[in-house]
């Protein structure tokens, strides 16, 4: 049963037909990836899911048969640097264009010590931001070349933190290498990077075609956490049955992506906020979420730190000015 504070697509952009349009989803092989991508099939897109284990997106994508439009499976870590940069190599030789970009993987450490990906990434902000962040600047050229195209980052509630404790991002330790490990924080840092990305791009891009949003898709049932070990999936077992009317099935998650994916409300606020609602919220006037919303973390809406986030994020990456 669908819970009633949840915000839906109007049934215009529900019904929209998006046949010959072009999709990258990461992480579309489970969980509200894979949601969001059975729903641009069924509109009649056709989505590239990009999949870290290629072989589970195509055991996914069986449960499109019958539907409008189309997929392709390609391997895409986002754990690895030299593997995102094949997967836009790659998809540039096949497509000419690219309408919509969803970024939408993601995890969380729940160790108590810092790990780091093979690029000396912390991996939590490694895969979250630093991948996608790399994928979307390799695909802008791609991106433009749509007649309108979108890309959309995944964030979270929890980079709002709290009046008494507004999350921020690091710059000058940004991975984890000089200060003390904290596997909630880094979480929070990675989430409160994703939106600041947006939002820098989403004004550097202006007049170019392509719109920006970043966005709390709600508290999925998904198997996000699944990945924290015994514990974790303990944990997350004993509290199912408490948190079940307070979360949101991964088709409710997926709305916030596909309103900024596909609506035309959505054209008018690039480098915004999107949020589902959400209990989590620990600001009470934000729980019923807003399409858009204005983040109440300061450090989420600093465009100067945006730019100096993403000039960092550049010389990590590897990117040359």
């Amino acid at each position: 049963m669908a819970r009633k504070d949840v915000i839906w697509m109007d049934e215009k952009t529900k019904s929209k037909d998006v046949s010959g349009k072009v999709y990258v989803v990461t992480g579309a092989n489970s969980g509200v990836g894979l949601e969001t991508t059975r729903h641009l099939v069924k509109q009649g897109g056709h989505v590239v899911m990009a999949c870290r284990r290629p072989g589970a997106g195509e055991e996914a994508a069986k449960s499109f048969a019958g539907l409008k439009g189309s997929f392709e499976v390609m391997k895409l870590d986002l754990a690895d640097l030299q593997s995102v940069r094949d997967f836009a190599s790659e998809f540039k030789k096949k497509y000419q264009k690219l309408d919509g970009l969803a970024c939408n993987a993601g995890m969380v450490n729940m160790e108590s010590e810092a790990k780091y990906t093979k690029d000396g990434l912390e991996t939590t902000i490694g895969i979250s931001y630093f991948g996608h962040f790399l994928l979307t600047e390799l695909l802008l050229d791609t991106m433009k070349k749509a007649e309108s195209s979108r890309m959309v980052i995944v964030s979270s509630v929890i980079h709002a933190g709290s009046a008494k404790n507004r999350h921020d991002v690091h710059l000058d330790d940004i991975n984890f290498k000089n200060r003390k490990f904290n596997n909630f924080a880094a979480y929070s840092e990675a989430k409160v990077a994703s939106v600041l990305y947006a939002l820098e791009l989403g004004k550097r891009l202006k007049g170019s075609g392509i719109t920006t949003a970043s966005v709390h898709p709600g508290w999925a049932r998904s198997n996000f956490g699944g990945g924290g070990g015994a514990f974790m999936k303990l944990a997350m077992a004993v509290m199912r049955p408490f948190t079940y009317h307070m979360t949101n099935s991964n088709e409710e998650s997926a709305q916030t992506s596909l309103h900024c994916l596909l609506s035309d409300d959505a054209l008018k606020h690039s480098g915004a906020y999107f949020s589902q609602q959400s209990v989590l919220y620990s600001d009470k006037e934000c729980r019923k979420g807003g399409w858009p919303m204005t983040s109440p973390n300061p450090n989420a809406r600093d465009m100067d730190k945006a730019r100096k986030l993403v000039a960092k994020s550049r010389e990590i990456v590897g990117l040359v000015q």
